[in-house]
């Protein structure tokens, strides 16, 4: 179908919301008649030609007393029939009963498109239609003969001939009102439909390598984002284009949107497609084929949106160390931030992958920058990434021109993934920029304001198949993505000494310092011996400040025993500073074994707890102090603790010795510093930015300073011609 065929279906579809639905419903609304009344009319476009025939077998099966009706699928040549007396032009001979006879005409319907209507919800609008008086106009305009949504040429009111409406130019119908209506509705970023050209670009490069290796039998495609289905279709479009239809292929997809959901699942109607292969429900948290492999998988999953919806299904006690529990077998590699779940939709495919074909499995995938760089190494999304490189598996990235989407500007980049690459891919990733082939729309569409043609796709396709380096393609080794993020840590180094500054808050459990402080500044010793009788105004003090205690804080704080105890650890330090003096020492190494043998020696009633306690209190950080001194190897060497305020991460290349790194970069500038290896961690990410970085060198000073002097001269005498007006 021509691009002008195809906008005059749109605008006139478009055109019956406002002229029909104006002041009954608002505009937000407008989708909920439009869209299913839209794939109604194409489904009774279909059957039309064989209803006679249609009521003429359901008639017999009524006399034979057969109640399966689903005979009737070899008589409208699709899987699906409607049993009522009525099409949409029917229905218009009889405009005092056409809401009723509405009603009985979608009860006719076959089971498989009774879910469709349901999905739609398009009951629940039924009643304001009728209450309105707009039903008899709707359809009569969607019956009009100035538009043509059937398969078959036909003459519109002047006699012209009209272009038959294909499978592939409905779902163009279908995804350009969606998207007129997001647009309409100002809907977010996220929720957008991917462009044909992309979709064509996705195809080219997951069928075309592999063309010869496409022999007769069936394949499977699979998308887990499917929305109204485009992409499956011009996959499928495509591959038989290619292999000419040597080989068959089944459809399967997943949506979670039930309007979407239900466009898709009536395009499989149309297309004589199984429509039961498309699963509704979100697939990260209830995977429609648990038990099924694909062949090809295709995807443009949301990004930017939480799976908090989905948690329960895919994990337990997400993020807390050592309680973390992933429950379901496709996210064991790792799992991104709650706020963007797209790379579990990679994760989803890659897990769906064939590993004992000659084929294998192919993927492409569009998703946006964060999933090349976002988490830290060792965090979900580095793990994913690692997962698919370190097995081998990532083919290629290739990075879209900006504001080629309709409802986002953000740049996009499409992965190609195969657990089966050729011997010249094997341990390389190609990454090809494409940011800059497109060309420009004469008017916008959303936010889309560019395209690829024809060429830019051929010319993509063949920068893949080439597999060679140039300006916009480069190739490197899988390592070259991934690092090893090391620990640099640097020696605490402490100074001491015994004050009574220092010392007095010991009087008090710093877990609950200011209640405490309060507290005895306003009652003074009487905490030590009436707290009971206080406590009425220390809770009082408490709301009033809307201060939020746990119960085991508000325990203690009411605790005669934490009052007592702590005073007591008070009144001992006291002791210990009496025989220690308040001098400072800068060795704290010296200055604990010294506080170690006072209190032996004055057998002083302070437990390692205790100590560690005064020790937080009369000690702070000095880079001028000596190390502190962990322990003591056998062989004669320190172990220094170290300072947690100067810890520092450095990523290591992987093709690089971390200890080489480790003294050219770190080492001779800071001679104290180490490598804390059990904390060393992998990661992966891949930036665009810097393997296609060309660097610009400023402008020099004498061309700036001929400008400025140039646009002097323009301006010469419009200041004076201002003040003088």
């Amino acid at each position: 179908m021509n691009n002008k065929s195809h906008n005059q279906i749109v605008s006139f579809i478009w055109g019956i919301a406002d002229d029909v639905l104006r002041d009954v419903f608002v505009r937000g609304k407008y989708r909920d008649i439009i869209l299913p009344f839209t794939v109604l009319r194409r489904l009774d476009a279909l059957l039309v030609p064989t209803k006679d025939k249609v009521l003429e077998t359901v008639e017999f099966l009524k006399k034979e007393n057969i109640d399966d009706k689903s005979a009737l699928k070899s008589v409208t040549g699709f899987p699906f029939w409607n049993t009522s007396k009525y099409t949409f032009e029917r229905l218009l001979d009889d405009a005092d009963n056409i809401d009723s006879n509405l009603a009985s005409y979608l009860y006719g319907y076959s089971p498989n498109v009774q879910e469709i209507i349901s999905k739609f919800k398009l009951r629940n609008q039924l009643e304001t239609m009728k209450e309105s008086e707009v039903t008899y106009l709707l359809i009569e305009k969607l019956s009009s003969k100035e538009v043509n949504l059937s398969p078959e040429e036909a003459l519109n009111g002047k006699g012209e001939k009209m272009p038959p409406l294909t499978n592939l130019g409905m779902g163009y119908v279908f995804e350009e009102l969606i998207r007129k209506f997001n647009e309409e509705n100002n809907e977010e970023a996220g929720e957008h439909f991917t462009p044909r050209e992309i979709i064509k670009l996705m195809t080219h490069i997951l069928f075309t390598p592999v063309k010869d290796k496409i022999n007769k039998g069936t394949h499977l495609i699979y998308d887990p984002a499917c929305g109204s289905g485009g992409m499956l279709t011009e996959a499928e479009h495509y591959a038989h284009e290619l292999t000419e239809k040597k080989a068959s292929f089944l459809l399967y997809g997943q949506e979670v949107n039930p309007e979407t959901y239900a466009i898709c699942t009536s395009d499989m109607l149309i297309k004589g497609e199984k429509p039961e292969n498309i699963a509704f429900g979100s697939t990260l948290s209830k995977d429609g084929f648990p038990s099924l492999n694909f062949d090809f998988m295709l995807s443009n999953p949301p990004y930017g949106k939480t799976w908090k919806l989905d948690e329960n299904a895919i994990v337990d006690d997400r993020g807390k160390k050592g309680k973390q529990n992933i429950k379901d077998s496709r996210f064991e590699v790792g799992l991104p931030s709650i706020s963007d779940g797209q790379l579990l939709f990679l994760s989803n495919m890659v897990n769906k992958m064939k590993h004992d074909t000659e084929l294998g499995s192919r993927i492409a995938t569009v998703h946006n920058g964060s999933a090349l760089f976002t988490g830290d190494a060792g965090g979900g999304e580095s793990e994913i990434r690692r997962n698919i490189i370190e097995n081998d598996w990532l083919e290629c990235i290739i990075a879209l021109p900006k504001n080629i989407f309709y409802n986002t500007g953000i740049p996009t980049y499409v992965w190609i993934v195969s657990n089966r690459k050729t011997a010249n891919r094997k341990g390389k990733v190609q990454l090809i920029n494409a940011m800059e082939l497109y060309v420009k729309l004469r008017k916008n569409l959303g936010d889309k304001n560019c395209e690829l043609t024809g060429e830019h796709i051929d010319q993509i396709t063949k920068l893949y198949m080439d597999f060679e380096e140039s300006d916009i393609s480069k190739i490197y080794p899988n390592e070259h993505f991934g690092y090893n993020k090391i620990t640099v840590e640097r020696p605490l180094r402490l100074s001491a000494q015994f004050t009574e500054e220092r010392i007095a808050p010991l009087r008090f459990d710093k877990k609950i310092l200011d209640e405490m402080t309060w507290a005895y500044e306003k009652f003074g010793e009487d905490v030590y011996t009436k707290l009971n009788e206080l406590k009425p105004q220390i809770e009082a003090h408490l709301k009033k400040h809307d201060v939020k205690l746990k119960a085991s804080q508000k325990n203690d704080l009411f605790s005669q025993k934490t009052w007592t105890q702590q005073l007591a650890l008070l009144n001992e330090t006291k002791k210990l500073m009496a025989e220690i003096g308040s001098d400072e020492h800068n060795d704290f190494n010296t200055f604990k074994v010294l506080v170690e043998s006072t209190i032996k020696k004055e057998k002083l009633k302070l437990d390692a707890k205790a100590q560690k306690h005064i020790f937080d209190a009369i000690t702070w950080k000095n880079e001028d102090a000596e190390r502190v001194i962990k322990k003591k190897e056998k062989d004669g060497t320190h172990v220094y603790e170290a300072d947690s305020d100067l810890r520092d991460t450095e990523n290591v290349p992987l093709n690089e010795e971390i200890q080489t790194y480790f003294e050219r970069e770190v080492l001779q500038h800071i001679p104290d510093a180490w490598v804390d290896h059990s904390k060393t961690t992998k990661g992966y990410e891949i930036s665009f930015t810097r393997y296609f970085y060309n660097y610009v060198p400023p402008r020099s000073i004498e061309e700036i300073t001929a400008e400025i002097l140039q646009l002097e001269k323009e301006t010469d005498g419009i200041l004076n011609e201002i003040v003088n007006n």
